[in-house]
């Protein structure tokens, strides 16, 4: 898998750490960072609860055929 720096542009852009990110999400800070780094893929309720923290669409964690553009115009 490969970094999802979408992620990382909406957690910058929102101005929190994944500590915080994790913590609002009630998952564990490594946890968060794995899948911020690509190497995990979070469950549905998992994707929703960091969808909801950092206000995007959850579904950009499953879409596949969606660019790194197409994501980061939804987070804008």
């Amino acid at each position: 898998m490969t970094q999802r720096t979408w992620l990382l542009h909406i957690r910058t852009k929102a101005d929190m750490t994944q500590e915080e990110v994790a913590n609002r999400a009630d998952i564990k800070r490594p946890y968060y960072s794995q899948i911020e780094s690509g190497v995990r893929r979070p469950s549905v309720q998992v994707a929703k609860k960091i969808s909801e923290v950092l206000e995007f669409d959850w579904a950009l964690f499953f879409d596949s055929q969606c660019s790194e553009k197409q994501q980061n115009a939804h987070s804008a």
